[in-house]
């Protein structure tokens, strides 16, 4: 507690500034404070404190100034009980004089970054903290290594654990001839004739083009076509692939699909598989049974991982199956569905009568790939669109959002006024995606490709969408705008065809590496990838044996075994 200070009584002074004549008047009695320090003071100086009451003999140094004036000085005492009784007495001893001068200042900037003096509030050290921050650690180093490990350089995405299994089970029988890394694919560069059309089949209903004035304020709800029926025919089950081959129209076959995954192999993370037979002088490129080409990556180019657990609906598989089903159901609903269509030379190959189709057109194409050697490729149209009684060819496939957080941009918010930066976002995440429907469009030599953009109603309902907007592109200016370069796509295919044609007769699969960015060849059995539907045998007890061939057989095979223990033990 601060003693206090008694100053006494102060005289008015009515003739001016200061205190009254102490010779004259009333004032001459007037009992004034004796030993009180005078601070001198002048126009020039800076007014500082009249007196500090926070300073104590315990701690002189509370709230003091930085910097302080010569007028100051005089004010640098301590104040303790004595101090009347020391004043009165004339001790000088609670007194103490300093140095006028103003304080050094500090090398590196202001004194108060540098103040050591300051209370600190103490850190709290809890296990719990501790322990969260070890876990962070963890993660970190977790995604390091994993970033590290799918991307030779530093300037690639990282990716989720899950990407780095095989899209296909490596068998130690399997024999490796050959792996290509991605670095020689850009160096290829091959240029092909214009193609020629073999026939058309199925049939397209028109584009509906009030789908091109959808906004985010006025968006539609995407509906589902489960009566309509999708064909996603490898190339070997196609029977007028079959036919073709068989009238030696070509020498190497295969489908729009499988030729865009070839095309744009650089531009892939995840792994994928493409099974190649060699026939004779024939070359077919298949997919294996329970492939995922026909499934749409989502954020495979990103650098922001997906949940790694299979059934979380945002992770990679199921981003993937979902994708696939809004792009089918967009195909058809941007549609006129009045019953009028374009049919072709041939109905759908694949669909039975009566059977409701989708909207398609297959097209049979065939390149010239050398002078002994052409390529025929199914290709696919989803629409056609008739101006000034011309008609153009479309294709129809859809861009989903599942979460704006994961990639930082809300098509809501933006679409309308930064469709550009939204487009941008989508090529860095979606790269091979985007390549491989242009390189499509482009087998096709589609006139346009429209993209929607579809959205989940809520970020945690993964089963209802609605259109925020459709777009148009021209095939080639897309291709031009992100970097697709033609003839190096159709490099990467001459090259991969070459190299099977040196190959002896039998089966192969190509593999894109899960972890590096190239791929492998290997040499598999005939009769690989056949059995490949059953996931889990069942027990023995709930197998049933269906009657007809297969049973009598068994029943055969095990009288021929009881004959052959009754000989074994008559000859025992």
């Amino acid at each position: 507690m601060v003693s206090g200070l008694e100053i006494g009584n102060v005289p008015f002074n009515p003739d001016g500034w200061g205190p009254p004549d102490a010779t004259t008047g009333a004032a001459a009695t007037t009992t004034l404070p004796l030993n009180v320090p005078f601070a001198p003071f002048s126009r020039s100086e800076k007014l500082g404190r009249i007196a500090d009451w926070t300073r104590t003999a315990n701690n002189p140094n509370a709230n003091r100034p930085n910097s302080k004036t010569a007028s100051d000085s005089v004010f640098d005492f301590t104040a303790d009980d004595s101090f009347p009784a020391a004043t009165a007495a004339g001790d000088d001893s609670t007194f103490r004089l300093v140095d006028g001068k103003p304080p050094p200042r500090p090398k590196f900037g202001p004194k108060w970054r540098f103040n050591q003096h300051r209370p600190q509030l103490p850190q709290r050290r809890d296990e719990e903290v501790e322990a969260r921050k070890r876990e962070a650690e963890k993660e970190r180093a977790r995604r390091d290594r994993l970033y590290n490990l799918n991307r030779s350089n530093q300037n690639q995405p990282r990716r989720e654990a899950a990407a780095f299994k095989s899209s296909v089970d490596i068998q130690p029988e399997w024999n490796m001839l050959d792996q290509i890394p991605f670095s020689t694919f850009s160096k290829l560069s091959f240029t092909v004739p214009e193609p020629e059309d073999l026939l058309l089949c199925g049939g397209l209903e028109f584009y509906d083009r009030s789908y091109d004035r959808i906004t985010p304020k006025n968006e539609r709800r995407l509906e589902r076509f489960k009566n309509r029926n999708f064909f996603k025919v490898t190339t070997t089950d196609d029977p007028v692939i079959r036919r073709l081959a068989n009238e030696d129209k070509a020498t190497v076959f295969a489908t729009d699909t499988i030729l865009a995954t070839l095309m744009c192999a650089p531009r892939s993370v995840y792994s994928w598989d493409i099974v190649i037979q060699r026939v004779g002088n024939k070359l077919f490129f298949d997919k294996r049974d329970g492939s995922q080409l026909d499934l749409l990556s989502v954020h495979e180019t990103s650098q922001e991982p997906l949940p790694e657990a299979k059934d979380d609906m945002n992770s990679a598989y199921s981003l993937s199956v979902e994708a696939a089903y809004i792009n089918q159901n967009f195909s058809q609903q941007v549609l006129i569905r009045d019953g009028n269509k374009v049919a072709f030379d041939e109905p759908n190959p694949f669909a039975n009568e009566g059977e409701e189709v989708a909207s398609v057109a297959y097209r049979y194409r065939r390149w010239k790939l050398d002078d002994d050697m052409h390529l025929v490729a199914r290709c696919e149209v989803q629409s056609v669109v008739e101006v000034n009684k011309q008609r153009s060819f479309l294709t129809l496939n859809a861009l989903n959002e599942f979460d704006p957080k994961y990639s930082g941009v809300d098509w809501r918010q933006k679409l309308e006024t930064q469709r550009g930066a939204v487009l941008a976002t989508e090529l860095k995440n979606n790269a091979n995606k985007l390549a491989k429907w242009t390189a499509q469009a482009l087998l096709a030599s589609a006139d346009l490709m429209k993209l929607g953009y579809v959205s989940r109603v809520h970020p945690r309902d993964h089963y209802n969408h609605v259109i925020l907007a459709v777009v148009g592109y021209k095939p080639r200016d897309f291709a031009a705008q992100i970097n697709l370069n033609t003839s190096n796509m159709w490099g990467i295919v001459k090259s991969i065809v070459d190299l099977c044609m040196k190959l002896k007769e039998g089966k192969y699969v190509l593999v894109k590496d899960p972890s590096k960015p190239q791929v492998r060849i290997y040499e598999v059995p005939a009769d690989a990838f056949e059995n490949d539907y059953v996931e889990e045998p069942l027990p023995e007890e709930e197998q049933v044996q269906p009657p007809g061939e297969d049973t009598e057989n068994v029943e055969a095979n095990g009288a021929v075994n009881d004959v052959e223990d009754k000989k074994i033990d008559a000859q025992a």
